[in-house]
């Protein structure tokens, strides 16, 4: 793929540290390692400055954990900085959907210009420091389902963050809800690389797959090794596609996590070059006509 070829990043963060209680609080261990050097306003002309680097021409925000509370001030600022700069593109909310509250927040988000669908992070490992959600299984608790079930009254998407033991019970809600799209983050966070670790991986993945209404986001690929390791990345990257196919995988940048250990410019073109095999119009998919296409952008 030529490198000049225009991407949509349909991953990224910008923040105010004032506003993340889980970054400017006392630094613990991450799953990321340590992240004194993010600890610190990541602001839009900067993000810009990395993206535009690798050839990104629109962008898509992902949520980033304000203050109990704050789903809808997030949202809103996001806005304001769209407004003022022109990027992002869209928005990615948050919603507690296991709160009373949950269908409210909901359709007060939906009158946010740019949100186009909800993350809430679900994911739960057996090692605490890995560890997201208060338990494995939330996805399972039939309240829980209840307001999932209103993105559809709104249009949003939902976007999946999950490990591998968990993607059977993910497979099912996918196929609960066939009326949502549901996007799977950094490609299952394949967190275990033995032999065994893989095969895991690959029979939940698969199961996913076979979920018509799930895409498999190509991001956060380094979040576990702490580095861009084109032998990590790639395989990864050619086995999500092989098994969701090219028009649902999409790239995302995870910025600035990633910036821990890499640079804009380096994580695009190893996705590229982990892609370079495909057809072009598959490759433009990957990298910019489903993102284009799921967050109507």
């Amino acid at each position: 793929m030529p490198e000049a070829l225009p991407l949509i990043d349909a991953h990224h963060h910008i923040w105010r540290l004032a506003d993340l209680a889980w970054l400017s609080g006392p630094t613990q261990p991450r799953i990321f390692g340590p992240y004194d050097p993010i600890r610190r306003d990541y602001t839009i002309e900067e993000f810009r400055r990395d993206a535009e680097s690798g050839g990104a021409v629109k962008s898509v925000y992902i949520q980033t954990n304000w203050p109990a509370g704050g789903a809808l001030a997030e949202a809103e600022w996001v806005r304001s900085v769209a407004e003022t700069n022109g990027w992002p593109h869209a928005i990615v909310a948050y919603t507690d959907l296991g709160a009373a509250d949950a269908k409210s927040v909901l359709a007060a988000l939906s009158r946010v210009t740019g949100v186009v669908g909800i993350r809430q992070q679900v994911h739960w490992h057996e090692n605490p420091q890995y560890r997201f959600a208060s338990r494995p299984d939330i996805v399972n608790d039939p309240a829980w389902r209840a307001n999932l079930a209103h993105l559809q009254d709104h249009g949003f998407s939902f976007e999946l963050q999950l490990f591998t033991g968990q993607m059977q019970d993910g497979a099912a809600l996918a196929e609960k809800f066939p009326g949502i799209t549901f996007v799977l983050q950094h490609a299952g966070m394949l967190e275990d690389l033995s032999p065994e670790g893989w095969e895991a991986w690959r029979v939940g993945m698969r199961r996913l797959a076979d979920m018509p209404n799930v895409v498999a986001k190509l991001s956060g690929l380094g979040t576990f090794v702490h580095r861009c390791d084109p032998a990590v990345v790639g395989p990864i990257i050619r086995e999500t596609v092989a098994m969701f196919g090219p028009q649902r995988c999409l790239f995302g940048s995870n910025f600035p996590i990633e910036k821990l250990w890499t640079d804009y410019a380096t994580l695009a073109h190893v996705t590229r070059a982990a892609l370079a095999d495909l057809p072009a119009a598959e490759q433009q998919a990957v990298m910019h006509d489903n993102a284009l296409r799921l967050y109507r952008l």
